[in-house]
C-alpha cells in the first residue's frame, strides 16, 4: 500500500488529501481529508490516470518572430506531456489565426486537438 499527500484543485477549497492505494488498483483507492465528492474523485484520478491540459506557443511562419500561443483541447496523459511540447517546437502556422482553430489534429496520437487560443491577424 502507498501513501501521497495531495491537495485538491476539485473546487476552491483547496482540502489537504491522503490517499491509500495499491499501484495498478483503481478499486484499492481510501481517499480522507476530502470535504466533498469531487476531492475524492480527482484523488483517484490523479493516482490511477494523472492527466493535464498542455499549453505553449507554436511559430507564425509568415509572420517572423511572432508565435500564438496554443492548448490540448483534453487533457492528455501526463507521461505525453513532452512528447506534445516537442511536437509544439516543430509546428508553423499562417496568419491570421483564430481562437478555436486547430493547430494539429489528435497531437501525438493523444486523442487530443492542438488549437489556438489567440487571434492574430
Amino acid at each position: 500500500m502507498e501513501t501521497k499527500n495531495l491537495t485538491c484543485i476539485g473546487c476552491p477549497m483547496g482540502c489537504a488529501l491522503t490517499v491509500e492505494y495499491e499501484p495498478g488498483n483503481r478499486d484499492s483507492v481510501k481517499v480522507t481529508g476530502n470535504t466533498c465528492k469531487r476531492g475524492e474523485l480527482y484523488a483517484i484520478d490523479e493516482v490511477t490516470n494523472p492527466t493535464r491540459t498542455v499549453t505553449g506557443t507554436v511559430r507564425l511562419g509568415n509572420r517572423k518572430g511572432l508565435v500564438v500561443p496554443v492548448k490540448t483541447k483534453t487533457p492528455i496523459p501526463k507521461d505525453r506531456i513532452f512528447d506534445v511540447a516537442n511536437e509544439m517546437m516543430k509546428i508553423s502556422l499562417n496568419a491570421p489565426v483564430r481562437i478555436g482553430d486547430t493547430a494539429c489534429a489528435n497531437v501525438c496520437g493523444t486523442g487530443s486537438d492542438l488549437v489556438v487560443t489567440g487571434n492574430i491577424e
